[in-house]
């Protein structure tokens, strides 16, 4: 039988592994942009490995973490992050109105996490 500590460990350590997946999403979506429809071969070999990390990363959480918390999440993680980075590295535009509504994304991915989190759940 599993102790509340140990649960509160599993779930901080899924909630950290969801995290790096979420960064590696990020990595893979610039670098699939950067590969140009994978025809420049070191933005491709980036964007594979990248999508590799991103899938092993998310596989791990959602061992712990609900499938549909744990999707909506990285894919929050990894829409925000690809804009953000896409309109400082890559630049791409990012209207005031495309930053709100990647506010709303983000306060929503944080609500998500705090819904997860054993005190609210009693």
């Amino acid at each position: 039988m599993t102790t509340t500590h140990e649960k509160k460990e599993n779930s901080g350590r899924a909630w950290t592994m969801l995290m790096f997946a979420g960064a590696f999403e990020i990595g893979y979506a610039l670098s699939v942009g950067g590969s140009h429809a994978f025809t420049v071969l070191n933005w491709s070999v980036a964007a594979l490995v990248f999508f590799l990390l991103t899938l092993y990363f998310l596989s791990v959480a959602l061992r712990t973490i609900d499938v549909g918390i744990g999707y909506a999440v990285w894919a929050g993680i990894g829409s925000v992050g690809a804009a953000a980075f896409g309109s400082v590295l890559l630049d791409q535009p990012l209207t005031l109105i495309q930053a709100f509504w990647l506010a709303v994304i983000i306060v929503g991915v944080v609500w998500l996490k705090l819904a997860d989190s054993a005190t609210l759940q009693g």
